[in-house]
């Protein structure tokens, strides 16, 4: 009990233990993964919020550049032919090597002034020009009421022939990339924030502008022929970009504490469900170390018990041994006074047979009175011999003999204040019994019985009937059952039924036991 109960709840803790790391391990995985679809989810809605105004800016510049394209091909049906073409041509005498050689001559510094100077002094050349102010009212009336700041018209060097802001008027644009794109056919834009633009109706400050170098081709061809410039304003729609892209990002961070607050929950539920699998497992380790417990107990007292009825039983061999060396004891004493008396009067008879004159008796009377002391001394000799005569296996045997040696054995003993009467009966079937078993069930029953003690036999249906039943003792007679009656009981049910037979009690107050044995089945049974 001691040795299972340390080491049975040791090896229950240790699983125990376990059992909660391995759960533990489990409700840290789970929280580990569900942090990683969170994040994953976070920069996959932040990621689709960036490419979503990414996306937006780029429609954005190509639906306002295929407007701008439209524009100026509007502005180009109204204007060019009739007032941009001849300024283009007029423009076309003056001569930029000299600026731009001065360009390539100058480093940057106080030196790059004057070739500033130089363009613009070939702007205002320009702006001197026949027709110039009327077409400079035409184009900024064609502008008036759109969306569109500025307009600059190039030739193909690269040239600022035309600019609604007269102080761009004689730029060099040959290296713009914009320009340069242009020229080849291919429209450019580029989407700019300006703190300050300069427009024909004056300053404007803080807008988007989108500006796109578009090429102008020949009437009726592919030919370029010159490049258009067209500053549109694009804030509105930039500002509905931004503001579509703050509502997307607030519907992402809803949608991101909606997917933590489920993921916190999602952990909860878990953490909560692994405690009452901890709980429950533990419980039942504790519900099995308790049965477990309960059983190597029982097992323990079943064994103490056990121990104990051997110990009863030793106790009881010991007291059986002890009544039986007694009875012996006397039984010896007794036959030894028995034969003593015999042998005396057969000494004695034997003198008057050598000298018949000094008794006068009969030698034929004196004959049969030795015949009958010699018949008594055989008779106590085999009885004596077939109760102590051992045998512990299966064998056929008459239960008459082994019954009457035992009574006669029970004669000797002092407790039997009137001796045991035995009723044998006749024409009684073998059986097939371990003797010294129906010994040991007759030297426990016996002393059981008060009273007048009459054991008899008969045939019945099973083989042999025993019965011992008491009749009422003589006044003075002790009338108390042996204390050890119940445990010789018990010793004698189990002998009887070890030989296949049964025993009952009858009466009143049992004072009638009556055993029954099997006859002999076996073909080479006596008969």
């Amino acid at each position: 009990m001691r040795y299972f109960t340390i080491a049975g709840l040791a090896s229950f803790l240790i699983v125990g233990i376990a059992l909660y790391l391995l759960e533990e391990r489990e409700l840290a995985f789970f929280k580990q993964v569900q942090q990683g679809q969170s994040k994953f989810f976070r920069e996959a809605q932040a990621e689709l919020a960036v490419e979503t105004e990414q996306t937006a800016r780029k429609n954005l510049v190509t639906a306002q550049e295929t407007a701008n394209v439209n524009l100026t091909q509007l502005f180009a049906n109204a204007l060019w032919e009739s007032d941009f073409a001849p300024l283009v041509n007029r423009v076309q005498s003056i001569s930029l090597d000299r600026c731009r050689a001065m360009a390539e001559k100058t480093a940057p510094g106080p030196a790059a002034d004057v070739r500033q100077e130089c363009f613009a002094e070939l702007g205002l050349k320009i702006r001197s020009l026949p027709g110039f102010t009327a077409l400079d009212r035409r184009a900024i009336a064609a502008m008036r009421n759109s969306n569109v700041f500025k307009i600059k018209v190039f030739d193909l060097r690269g040239f600022t022939v035309y600019s609604s802001d007269h102080r761009n008027i004689g730029e060099d644009k040959a290296a713009n990339a914009g320009w340069r794109s242009a020229v080849t056919g291919k429209a450019a834009s580029e989407l700019t924030h300006r703190n300050q633009f300069s427009t024909f109706e004056g300053i404007v400050e803080h807008r988007d502008l989108l500006s796109s170098y578009i090429p102008m081709r020949r009437h009726g061809s592919q030919e370029v022929v010159g490049v258009f410039e067209i500053y549109a304003d694009v804030t509105p729609m930039l500002e509905q970009i931004k503001t579509s892209s703050a509502q997307l990002a607030g519907l992402v961070a809803a949608n991101q504490g909606k997917v933590e607050q489920a993921s916190k929950r999602n952990i909860e539920i878990v953490a909560s469900n692994a405690a009452n699998v901890l709980n429950i497992v533990g419980a039942l380790l504790v519900l099995l170390f308790v049965t477990l417990l309960y059983i190597v107990k029982r097992g323990q007292d079943m064994i103490d018990e056990q121990m104990l009825v051997r110990e009863q039983a030793a106790a009881r061999e010991r007291l059986w041994h002890r009544e039986k060396m007694a009875a012996m004891s006397t039984m010896a004493a007794n036959v030894s006074h028995e034969t003593g008396n015999a042998l005396t009067v057969i000494a004695s008879l034997a003198e008057e047979l050598a000298d018949p004159q000094l008794t006068g008796r009969d030698p034929a009377d004196v004959a049969r009175e030795i015949r009958e002391q010699s018949r008594r001394v055989f008779q106590m000799t085999r009885q004596i011999n077939a109760f102590a005569a051992a045998s512990d296996q299966p064998e056929f045997a008459n239960v008459n003999p082994l019954i009457e040696a035992v009574c006669y054995f029970f004669s000797f003993d002092r407790r039997f204040r009137s001796p045991i009467e035995f009723r044998p009966g006749e024409n009684l079937p073998w059986c097939d019994l371990i003797p010294d078993y129906l010994k040991e069930v007759l030297m426990n029953l016996l002393p059981t019985r008060h009273g007048h003690i009459i054991v008899e036999t008969a045939p019945c249906s099973k083989g042999v009937r025993i019965r011992i039943r008491s009749e009422a003792a003589a006044e003075g007679s002790p009338q108390e059952h042996d204390p050890l009656s119940a445990d010789r009981l018990e010793i004698a049910i189990r002998r009887v039924g070890d030989m296949g037979g049964s025993l009952a009690l009858g009466g009143s107050n049992g004072e009638l036991i009556e055993i029954e044995l099997p006859a002999c089945m076996r073909e080479d049974s006596p008969h």
